[in-house]
């Protein structure tokens, strides 16, 4: 077992213990760093035995149980629920908090935590965050409310990027109502925290929900007029600033596409302004002159190339759709986390289905799998692919389908 494995079962069991990683370190003897270096798998490569054993009796779980497939599995309905709970919370809603007698948690912490959350999501683990978010949201809200100064503009940054979160794990989970809730909520923090570039990261966000609850074309006034106004302050941001502001162009080349495919009367007017908003944000990917994670964000060239694919995909042009996720290179496609890969490979496989490349939907399928199981088994939109494919048929990828749709749960 590698040690981002053990480290991630290590994650998904303290999770379900309801237990602090600072809570975990004192019952392991170690320091708060070691646990989270621990859980993001930059210690314990190759896992000690007196490590597990240590672990597994903290957790209060046998070796085998910790070290057992149970942490790949989907967000069920108790995460679901956690996280529109927490959303709904008094406390999460106006920072206030009652009777408490100590300080917030620290902005620094509340920083480890965030960085925590968002890696694990860009690595494909959906259902952890049904733990993690929760708590984020409640210490980020009171931090938010109780800071003055520089402190309490940090707080509210930390708030919004920690909504955006809980937005984007709410489309993963097929929850775009809530996606969109989430999404007004982190624009609010945005706007106090004075920072443009959270600002414009929280404008994408939001329009990406919009998109997928059906929004497209509010969407695409909401996210262009966000670009507008930002504009100039995030070409003097540097990095940051390109990084975000290319990826409102693409979330608007989204909203557009899907303006166009939902609109009988205008669809290839509409359509023909979504190649624009890719050449803006091709425009800012060149100019910040490689592919970068700056925010999350995995902006550059090739992040670019990955939404033409999907705009060809929601045009139902899947031919085209195909052709350019094949001439993506190697290096650069290697160079994404890994559900940005496994988001690209879902997206080619609808290109190919669309293209009458039922086998080879299905081998793509497969290969995402590999990458990131929770993209493939458990998001509504995949799920729907996999049985799309089963109804069109796969000739002698029928066995190799039946058992990806049996590890999606979906009725035999």
């Amino acid at each position: 077992m590698s040690g981002f494995q053990f480290g991630r079962r290590v994650a998904y069991w303290r999770g379900r213990r309801r237990m602090t990683q600072a809570h975990f370190a004192a019952l392991m003897g170690k320091s708060l760093r070691w646990v989270e270096e621990l859980e993001a798998g930059r210690v314990q490569a190759n896992p000690q035995l007196s490590v597990m054993l240590l672990a597994a009796s903290k957790l209060g779980i046998t070796v085998d149980r910790l070290l057992g497939d149970e942490t790949v599995g989907c967000a069920g309905q108790n995460e679901l629920d956690a996280v529109r709970a927490a959303l709904h919370r008094h406390d999460v809603i106006t920072g206030a908090r009652g009777d408490c007698d100590h300080e917030p948690v620290p902005v620094a912490l509340l920083s480890r935590a965030l960085v925590h959350a968002r890696n694990g999501f860009q690595h494909g683990h959906f259902a952890q965050l049904g733990t993690l978010l929760p708590a984020l949201l409640v210490d980020a809200s009171q931090a938010a409310h109780h800071y003055r100064g520089d402190a309490q503009l940090e707080a509210f940054r930390l708030l919004s990027l920690s909504l955006e979160l809980t937005e984007a794990a709410l489309i993963k989970w097929g929850d775009t109502e809530t996606a969109v809730l989430a999404g007004h909520r982190a624009v609010a923090a945005a706007e106090r925290s004075e920072d443009a570039v959270v600002m414009a990261s929280a404008a994408r966000h939001l329009a990406d929900a919009m998109t997928n609850h059906g929004q497209a074309a509010k969407a695409v006034a909401f996210v262009t007029a966000a670009a507008d106004r930002l504009q100039d302050e995030l070409l003097r941001r540097g990095p940051d600033g390109l990084s975000v502001l290319g990826m409102l162009f693409l979330k608007a080349a989204m909203a557009q596409a899907a303006a166009a495919e939902a609109d009988d009367r205008h669809s290839a007017v509409l359509a023909r302004a979504v190649p624009d908003h890719l050449a803006e944000a091709a425009e800012h990917a060149e100019h910040l002159g490689h592919d970068d994670n700056r925010l999350w964000t995995s902006f550059g060239p090739t992040n670019v190339q990955l939404y033409r694919v999907a705009a060809h995909v929601q045009l139902s042009e899947g031919a085209d759709a195909v052709a350019v996720a094949v001439g993506i290179p190697a290096d650069a496609y290697n160079g994404l986390p890994p559900e940005r890969r496994a988001h690209l490979l879902t997206d080619r496989a609808m290109g190919e289905k669309q293209a009458g490349l039922g086998e080879q939907a299905v081998a793509t399928l497969l290969e995402a799998e590999r990458l990131a199981p929770e993209e493939v088994r458990c998001r509504p939109r995949t799920r729907g692919l996999v049985e799309d494919l089963r109804l069109l048929g796969t000739g002698s990828a029928e066995g190799r389908l039946r058992g990806l749709a049996d590890r999606c749960g979906l009725p035999g």
